[in-house]
């Protein structure tokens, strides 16, 4: 049932006031969505948010966490800006973690803050926090504004560096008497001047040519795709230059659905839970070409055993990245398509590698995922097959941190760009229920499923009321094994048994809850009562919440643990 505010519409004659204008500035930056809270601070923000329904979609959630986890999916989804309000003080610092997930998977947001009036900057007044401050490492850049005459300038420079270069999260903070002040007159049309900020989107031809050479003399290619191709929207001229030369393709974690995966070249996901064939393509090639990805410690393992023998290429918007942890032969600073595009250009020969291949398919056939089958109870990757299977492997999958994520990355197959949603620098907990709320409204039409933790699903449940007031049609997959398992295998694997406070032995009815929010709920514990839900589940029209009781002491593999190289995985075949 759909919950919706009975309010009658009242033509406002009031004087237009700078909360009006950030309204109007939204509206012509194509804002759709306003993921909020509102709070002393942002009221007259709000006031105009009133004056202006029916023209802009404002979303309110129960806390700032979800909020502006819902706006990373959205920005996900949708390769657009996810725009957030919220008040000052704790409404603020209620969003520094959204912001660091946001920072380092590279989402673009726009982030509004109320700020107390200018005034009383610095006095330590009611709900003051000093926000610039916190906010300086975990942004691209971030505003307090000063003058309302500056506001149409700073909104538009905000949208504009979120959502160029290398994507990420940019903060405006707005003291109360700047959004409340009265216009003196129409503000004159910004433009955008950053002489500063100019991101390098065409590659060097030479660079291009000369990778293009290199790949003609390679013997044991691979490609590393990254979350820079789904940025860029370059899936479609990966694939034809992947196919075009016959390499294979491994991805990062973020980088799943970049490359279809049921595809022959596919090698799946590499790094600390990748497949044994991704790794060992990773640790045997003699060419490595890195499209969008920053080669961080959970795909490399130990860095003096990642691709030893490998010349790397390394394609990225971000100069920064490049050479930042691997030393990298062939630079190449550029957007993702437009070098993917002048590569396929190319009219280089494409090399005979079909030993490679042939090696690489023997690691795929001969040491695949594997996992006990056990009919008595349900296995979690057997779990995640299931939900595969029954949406065809087209879902929009949103996921929280920990074992679940791994397997849902293991297991789910993405055979398109723009399905997967997951937290995958900063690791936050209670991150993917949100994130799917935002990827609902985002694509209204789409299977979205939640496959989330009982760890990670209570600290951001709440947000629940969203769900039922809007009528989302949101699946929430508990996988629910009763413990942080992702810290219990740790304890088991790395720190000899010792199980210290990672067993949640006090968890709520979740059936009770969903349906204290007026919110299907249905729990089983078997195969056999799984499969007859699960087809219900993803044709009733609403949301459904479906605790799904796991087997606690399963682990994820392979695994490497921490300080091994990629080929010294553990749990590689079954023991």
């Amino acid at each position: 049932m759909k919950v919706e505010a009975k309010l009658e519409y009242q033509p406002s004659t009031a004087p237009k006031t700078g909360a009006d204008l950030l309204i109007d500035l939204l509206k012509k930056a194509e804002v759709d969505t306003i993921f909020g809270y509102p709070g002393g601070a942002v009221l007259p923000i709000y006031d105009a948010i009133y004056r202006a329904r029916g023209t802009i979609n404002h979303v309110l959630f129960r806390h700032e966490q979800g909020m502006i986890h819902a706006a990373e999916g959205y920005a996900r989804i949708t390769g657009k800006p996810g725009v957030v309000i919220a008040t000052s003080g704790p409404g603020a610092t209620n969003l520094v973690t959204g912001i660091t997930d946001a920072m380092m998977d590279s989402l673009p947001l726009v982030v509004f803050t109320g700020q107390v009036a200018r005034t009383v900057i610095g006095t330590d007044a009611f709900q003051e926090a000093d926000v610039m401050a916190i906010t300086t490492p975990i942004t691209k850049h971030n505003y307090q504004v000063q003058s309302i005459a500056d506001l149409p300038r700073i909104v538009k420079e905000a949208f504009h560096i979120a959502s160029t270069g290398r994507p990420g999260p940019v903060l405006v903070d707005i003291p109360k008497d700047i959004s409340s002040e009265v216009l003196a007159g129409e503000p004159e049309e910004a433009s955008i001047h950053l002489p500063g900020y100019q991101p390098t989107i065409k590659p060097n031809p030479l660079q291009i040519k000369k990778l293009a050479d290199v790949i003609q003399k390679a013997n044991k290619p691979v490609v590393l795709a990254g979350a820079g191709v789904l940025h860029s929207q370059a899936s479609a001229e990966l694939t034809a230059f992947a196919e075009k030369h016959k390499l294979p393709v491994v991805t990062t974690l973020l980088g799943l659905g970049t490359f279809p995966g049921d595809s022959s070249l596919s090698l799946g996901m590499a790094g600390m839970h990748g497949t044994y064939a991704a790794n060992m393509a990773l640790y045997e090639c003699d060419l490595l070409i890195n499209f969008g990805a920053r080669f961080d410690d959970r795909l490399t393992g130990n860095l003096k055993h990642f691709a030893p023998h490998a010349k790397v290429a390394h394609i990225d918007i971000d100069p920064a990245e490049i050479g930042k942890n691997v030393a990298t032969q062939i630079p190449i600073v550029a957007d993702a398509k437009v070098a993917l595009i002048e590569l396929n250009d190319q009219t280089a020969e494409s090399p005979t590698h079909d030993a490679w291949l042939e090696r690489l398919n023997y690691f795929k056939h001969d040491y695949p995922l594997w996992y006990k089958h056990n009919p008595a109870g349900m296995s979690p990757q057997w779990l995640i097959e299931a939900v595969h299977k029954v949406t065809n492997g087209n879902a929009i999958v949103a996921t929280d941190v920990g074992q679940h994520q791994m397997w849902a990355a293991q297991y789910y197959t993405f055979k398109q760009p723009h399905r997967w949603i997951t937290s995958g620098g900063l690791g936050t907990m209670g991150f993917g229920f949100p994130a799917a709320i935002g990827a609902q409204i985002a694509s209204p039409e789409s299977t979205v499923v939640a496959i989330v933790g009982d760890g990670g699903f209570q600290m951001t449940l709440q947000e629940l009321s969203v769900i039922y007031e809007r009528n989302l049609p949101v699946k929430i997959i508990i996988v629910n094994n009763g413990a942080l398992g992702m810290v219990r295998q740790w304890q088991e694997l790395l720190y000899d048994n010792r199980i210290s406070e990672s067993l949640l032995h006090t968890q709520p009815d979740f059936v009770k809850l969903a349906e204290s929010y007026s919110i299907r709920g249905i729990k089983v514990d078997n195969q056999e009562d799984l499969i007859a839900v699960l087809p219900e589940v993803f044709t009733y029209d609403g949301p459904v919440l479906l605790d799904c009781r796991v087997f606690q002491q399963e682990k994820v593999y392979p695994m490497i643990a921490p300080g091994k190289g990629l080929h010294e995985m553990i749990g590689v075949k079954p023991s």
